[in-house]
């Protein structure tokens, strides 16, 4: 009977090495997983402060007091015309104004011009808000006078002037406007309109350079 001899321990050894430093590896391994601390998430971004613009449709848009002025403080929408009466914009002009601006819009309609208005009637709150405005793009009270008159003074709050787009408005009232009373008044701003009863008769009085040099403005 032959017999059976162990295979020599020489060929078993570097298997039994390897295994080892497997198992050494795999509980290494298992220790550093224990003792490694999860990371941190780092912290949020702060979220970005957007301003608040109105929705397009309202027509409305924050004031400097925090209030909103809207279509009933005077604000208009694009392509509104001096036959808008539902827009206190329109309806809130002086009623002989609002007459000679539609006696003439009718006559130039005819010659293919049509009155567009982009400011008539306005609240005060609407009124000081421009002016805020105003005196902050320009940098002083004395420059925004310019533009802008006060809500005690200004001709849009008491609902006598009107302004109109550049639609070809100003080129047709500057040949025909004075047979209607109708007369620009500032050098500075030829869309703006008043009324003047006389001009029929007499034509548009002078320009003055701009509203600061209008004397009704210095109250």
């Amino acid at each position: 009977m032959s017999q059976h001899r162990p295979a020599p321990q020489a060929a078993r050894g570097p298997r039994t090495v390897v295994l080892a430093l497997l198992a050494a590896g795999a509980a290494v391994l298992a220790l550093a997983s224990c003792l490694t601390t999860p990371a941190t998430s780092s912290p949020a971004a702060p979220a970005s402060t957007a301003s608040h613009e109105p929705a397009a449709a309202s027509g409305a848009r924050p004031d400097h007091d925090g209030g909103r002025t809207d279509e009933a403080d005077g604000r208009v929408p694009n392509g509104t015309t001096v036959f808008d009466d539902e827009l206190p914009a329109v309806a809130g002009l002086d009623p002989a104004l609002l007459a000679a601006l539609r006696a003439a819009a009718t006559d130039a309609e005819r010659d293919g011009v049509t009155f567009s208005v982009t400011s008539g009637w306005r609240s005060p709150q609407y009124q000081d808000q421009l002016l805020r405005e105003a005196v902050a793009q320009y940098g002083s009270a004395a420059e925004a006078a310019r533009w802008v008159a006060t809500a005690d003074t200004s001709s849009h709050v008491s609902g006598d002037a009107v302004d109109l787009g550049q639609t070809g408005a100003t080129e047709w009232l500057s040949a025909h406007g004075a047979a209607y009373g109708l007369c620009p008044v500032y050098r500075n701003e030829p869309w703006h309109y008043e009324l003047r009863p006389d001009a029929p008769d007499d034509g548009c009085p002078p320009l003055y350079d701009d509203p600061s040099q209008d004397p009704r403005l210095r109250r």
